[in-house]
């Protein structure tokens, strides 16, 4: 096996973790005060809905923000602004009778006016930003393509909206509760304009009061948040607070120690101290963590793309695909690399926790060198033997590894380059690495969200194979014209069996989240999005 190392980080960053206090007053930090305190290992880098898109941003502007829908902890769709709405019979035409009690957080943008109602005015404005070409969000694909041309937002009264679509999309609805469809008023993005980003006003259960980039945000309670009306949502905390600490290993430390709260998320640097070799929390923090892991709508894979330069030949060949997929051990690779935290991929792509996720009507992958052995032996020995390349970044080197030396048990001579993540993901998208280790959250809870990957139309992302199927096509353009539930989840297990056929992907496995919260908190959310909703937690006295 060959490793080849290719890391490359901007000039002038220093590496390093400082854990510091964010700065808060006393009244912050008050013994008297409920504060959730939790980490993300990764900085915030906008606090504006339109690029919420990545886990980071996304929790944030969840506490800040609302959407026109929103979702419960089994992904169902529930109100949110919106507290009743209904769809014409072509599935073209929805209308939306929003809540007329919703305030955004005061602020100096409204100048006289303290208590401003949201409208569907703003729905309107929101929506239309969100397409708006010369603000470049990565947000824009929601309704792009997808809405009429003309007059896709009606607003009928200030309670009232209707959006009009070009033709049906199945899945509308979940796409209106994602963050990317917040509610933001104009009156601020106008007041602030570039620093929006760093100002945010919305009308969710907390509103901003500090961010010192690199160190942590501070979030206060909105008492008029109407939310709080339903005693589903009832919480005693006063404020919420987010530090960056960069390393897994070191926020689960400083949770250990009582510093902060709660953190989500695995690391092999820390894996072992926290769980056992079957996934279980180590009896010796059982007394101050409490761990939880659940189906977590997230499908690891390797993509293989073999029109990219230098791809090996018999990427192209289907056999050969479907010899990689036979020759990986999924179940000893989650035990040994993971503590069981995950389940293998056998049924396609579309992951555990939806109805379309069912391994008796899609057959996907078993592990069995002896049929990736028998696909194997139509090639000759000396082309069999031209290195195949893995491109990965060096958070998942342990893994690709893992897969390398079960090729190489089969025959193959496998090369590993380690990239940058971020310099992963641009060649990904450019179209140049012909086989890499990626993964693919849902945006929302459907199935559409993982067959969108393979969609001829599509460009990467989110299809970063390059696939195209004319079946795959045909399938998937009823899927999305069906307003029948049932007829959808058949369409979807259609698709995604002709997909385990094709092996335009090594399918690997189905993620779990894996969430680690102190003893003194209560009624954190559980949800395959892994969206952490903070208005109905509770926190403890000590």
């Amino acid at each position: 096996m060959t490793y080849i190392f290719v890391l490359m980080r901007p000039a002038g960053i220093l590496l390093c973790c400082i854990i510091m206090p964010i700065g808060c007053t006393d009244q912050d930090t008050s013994s008297d005060l409920h504060v959730l305190h939790y980490n993300q290992h990764n900085n915030i880098t906008s606090l504006d809905p339109a690029y919420a898109k990545s886990q980071n941003n996304i929790w944030a502007v969840n506490h800040i923000y609302s959407t026109l829908l929103d979702l419960d902890d089994s992904l169902r769709i529930v109100p949110g602004l919106a507290h009743t709405w209904e769809s014409s019979e072509d599935g073209r035409r929805h209308t939306f009778h929003l809540r007329s009690d919703v305030l955004f957080h005061d602020d100096p943008c409204f100048k006289d006016d303290s208590d401003r109602t949201l409208t569907a005015e703003d729905v309107k404005y929101s929506y239309e930003r969100l397409m708006d070409t010369t603000l470049n969000a990565p947000g824009s694909w929601v309704f792009a393509g997808k809405v009429a041309d003309e007059r896709p937002f009606e607003v009928v009264n200030d309670t009232t909206l209707v959006i009009r679509f070009s033709r049906p999309f199945a899945p509308f609805l979940s796409l209106l509760t994602m963050q990317y469809c917040s509610i933001v008023p104009k009156e601020a993005v106008e007041y602030y304009g570039g620093d929006f980003f760093k100002q945010p006003v919305g009308s969710g259960p907390f509103q901003f009061k500090r961010w010192i980039s690199n160190q942590g945000l501070f979030l206060t309670r909105y008492e008029d948040y109407h939310g709080w009306k339903d005693s589903t949502y009832a919480s005693n905390l006063d404020g919420v607070r987010t530090s960056f600490i960069g390393e897994r290993s070191l926020a689960f430390l400083e949770l250990v120690n009582g510093q902060i709260d709660f953190f989500t998320g695995l690391e092999s640097s820390y894996i072992n101290t926290a769980l056992t070799p079957t996934g279980d929390l180590r009896e010796r923090y059982a007394d101050r963590i409490q761990f939880v892991k659940m189906p977590y709508l997230n499908f690891e894979y390797l993509g293989m793309n073999p029109g990219a330069p230098g791809a090996h030949p018999l990427l192209a060949e289907t056999d050969f695909r479907k010899a990689l997929n036979y020759g990986i051990d999924r179940q000893l690779m989650l035990t040994s690399l993971r503590s069981g935290i995950g389940r293998p991929a056998d049924a396609g792509v579309i992951t555990r926790g939806l109805p379309a996720y069912d391994p008796k009507r899609v057959v996907g992958y078993e592990y069995d060198p002896e049929k990736a052995s028998e696909l194997l032996a139509q090639w000759d020995a000396d082309l069999l033997r031209q290195p195949l390349k893995i491109f990965t970044s060096k958070d998942y080197l342990d893994l690709t590894t893992f897969i390398a030396r079960q090729w190489e048990d089969l025959g193959l001579t496998i090369e590993l380059e380690v990239v940058e993540s971020a310099i992963l993901r641009n060649r990904m998208r450019s179209g140049e690495l012909p086989l890499f280790r990626a993964s693919w959250i849902a945006d929302y809870p459907d199935g559409e969200s993982f067959l969108s990957m393979f969609y001829g139309d599509h460009p990467a992302p989110p299809n970063y194979t390059r696939f195209q199927d004319e079946r795959f096509d045909e399938l998937y353009d009823l899927a999305m014209a069906t307003s029948d539930v049932d007829e959808k989840v058949e369409l979807y297990q259609q698709m995604d069996q002709l997909l385990v056929g094709e092996a335009p992907v090594v399918f690997l496995f189905y993620d779990e989240a894996s969430i680690f919260a102190s003893r003194r908190v209560e009624g954190l959310s559980r949800n395959g999005l892994n969206l952490l909703q903070v208005r109905g937690v509770n926190v403890r006295d000590e």
